[in-house]
């Protein structure tokens, strides 16, 4: 038996979801509310919590600024941050400054929720990312290696140290390092089957490097899975055990498209259009879940094979 201490089924517990509109934010909050818990989700604007199941308690507030919000947060048994510009852009001096305090000042806004007179009873599930390590080149990368250099290392580690703020209040603290997030209708996928679709899809530089990945339904189960189980805490990566260099996952769509992967793209035209975030696709990590494994999280889509073949040919877009 896994020596983790799970909440027992039929306990319902208060979750408060920061960036909970987004393409993670939605599966999950789904998710949650399908397993009986109660779900306040923090948004900025009413345009934003249009359609939301009705069983969502929606709060308009901005993340990355004090405000009332923050005492209503303060009462949920668990924050989840998601909150986070988009790092699939070029990175100008004006976007890498949005990417690092989007992370930063959303995490301290959801640290200084957690009243001291109860963050032992609370739980801050913080975002994060697989980057954190660097290129590591074909190392198997668990939890407790060390962070690598470069830009996406440092707003990784920075992001971090603000979510460790709140396990000094005495709060438990899961930072997330997740991998390339698979799911429909956005994110890595979005981006990658067009080419494939039409035959224009290619290995992305030499194509040796690692591609840590997670299927949108294994990150929500996950995500809640950490949240019921107590003893689980610190850094838990968010990926599937099986990850895959950029050449098998190029074989694996023209495998699903049955269309040749005939147009690479050589390292130094990705440079040239994306600027300094083609290290995103150039670089990567052979990320191995071990605290997940370890605590007995089983994956549905461990595969990357069965993964994009749930994605492209289901037409079922409820996740998970």
């Amino acid at each position: 038996m896994p020596d983790f201490y799970q909440v027992p089924r039929g306990d319902k517990m208060k979750f408060f979801i920061m960036g909970g509109t987004g393409f993670i934010g939605g599966p999950l909050v789904r998710h949650i509310i399908n397993k009986g818990h109660e779900v306040i989700l923090l948004a900025r604007s009413v345009s934003r919590i249009k359609n939301l199941p009705s069983q969502i308690q929606p709060l308009i507030g901005d993340p990355l600024k004090p405000g009332d919000w923050q005492n209503i947060a303060g009462q949920a048994d668990v924050i989840i941050n998601l909150v986070g510009r988009s790092i699939m852009t070029r990175w100008s001096k004006a976007s890498r400054k949005e990417i690092l305090d989007s992370r930063i000042l959303s995490t301290r806004m959801a640290v200084e929720a957690i009243p001291s007179s109860r963050a032992e009873k609370m739980t801050l599930i913080n975002a994060n990312a697989v980057g954190y390590y660097g290129n590591s080149g074909d190392y198997l990368i668990t939890e407790d290696f060390s962070p690598g250099t470069g830009f996406l290392v440092e707003v990784t580690k920075k992001w971090q140290q603000e979510a460790d703020v709140a396990s000094e209040k005495g709060a438990r603290v899961i930072i997330s390092r997740f991998g390339a997030v698979l799911g429909r209708g956005g994110g890595a996928l979005a981006k990658m089957l067009p080419p494939f679709r039409f035959g224009l899809g290619g290995k992305l530089g030499d194509g040796r490097q690692w591609f840590a990945w997670i299927h949108m339904h294994d990150l929500v189960n996950a995500l809640l899975f950490v949240a019921e189980n107590k003893s689980i805490a610190g850094v838990v990566n968010m990926c599937s055990p099986k990850p895959v260099t950029n050449l098998e996952l190029t074989e694996t769509l023209s495998k699903i498209f049955k269309r040749k992967a005939i147009l690479p793209v050589p390292g130094i035209i990705l440079k040239m259009v994306l600027g300094g975030s083609a290290e995103i696709a150039l670089e990567g990590q052979r990320v191995s879940p071990a605290v997940l494994k370890r605590a007995g999280f089983v994956f549905d889509f461990p595969d990357i094979e069965a993964a994009l073949k749930d994605l492209i040919e289901n037409d079922d877009t409820s996740v998970p």
